[in-house]
């Protein structure tokens, strides 16, 4: 029959793209892997994955929490995590993460000079990815939380084929050219069938210290609408303060230099 016949014919497209995949392989060590996302760049990602890794710490203090960046181009996590100096190598040639607030980091920002540009092309960056992801030791992870670059491109993808990956957050503001690209950023997660936890609001509103008054200088509730639209949850709504721009830029990011402030 025709039904049958078309069956055929589309299991057999699968077997062929799916030749084309790498399989998937965990990272030593580590339990679980949440990457955080954003289609667009200056959402405040980092300073998202930054906080997130060590409230994951602060939640529970038996869990060990790494931190992984995978912005090549731009790694902000030494200065958001205030770590300098190049990882130490093992006997079997991994490098050592760097440790700052009970938080394991790695970064390309490591092992390069702080105002050296990454003039690479693609398989440059794809073979700096594969090693920031397998040349780490680890040790034992119950959370990994990786920093993506901005985008939809081969490094997302790259990340997202190679290893398993318990969920993805995206970031975003509510600023509608925000918007186009954390709901691509979505639909991307979604091909590659890797879960989006849920949505988080960045930079939502914002307070005057003097008179209090608040202004949704990026719009109001973008994102709420887009969780509507995808189906998904919103996982936080962050205000912008200057207090979490600053403690990141100190490198003290606010989780842990005002765990008891609103912001």
């Amino acid at each position: 029959s025709s039904s049958s016949g078309d069956g055929a014919l589309r299991d057999k497209r699968a077997r062929i793209l799916s030749r084309g995949l790498p399989k998937q392989k965990p990272i030593e060590g580590v339990k679980q892997v949440v990457v955080v996302a954003s289609g667009k760049g200056g959402v405040g990602k980092s300073t998202t994955a930054v906080n997130i890794a060590l409230a994951l710490a602060a939640n529970d203090s038996t869990k060990e929490v790494g931190l992984l960046d995978a912005d090549i181009y731009g790694p902000s996590i030494p200065k958001m995590m205030n770590l300098k100096g190049n990882p130490e190598l093992t006997p079997k040639n991994l490098m050592r993460p760097l440790k700052n607030y009970g938080i394991a980091c790695m970064s390309m920002g490591f092992l390069i000079e702080e105002t050296a540009p990454v003039v690479w092309r693609g398989l440059m960056v794809m073979s700096a990815v594969e090693k920031l992801l397998r040349q780490v030791d680890w040790g034992q992870l119950d959370y990994l939380v990786i920093d993506m670059p901005p985008g939809t491109g081969d490094v997302q993808l790259s990340v997202s084929q190679n290893i398993p990956i318990a969920g993805a957050v995206i970031v975003s503001t509510p600023q509608d050219v925000a918007l186009l690209d954390a709901h691509k950023g979505a639909e991307m997660f979604r091909k590659v069938h890797v879960p989006v936890l849920g949505l988080v609001q960045n930079m939502s509103v914002f307070q005057c210290p003097k008179c209090k008054h608040e202004t949704h200088i990026f719009g109001a509730d973008g994102v709420r609408d887009l969780a509507k639209t995808l189906g998904l949850d919103i996982l936080g709504d962050i205000p912008l303060h200057v207090n979490i721009r600053e403690a990141c830029d100190s490198g003290q990011p606010v989780v842990i230099s005002q765990p008891e402030s609103d912001a």
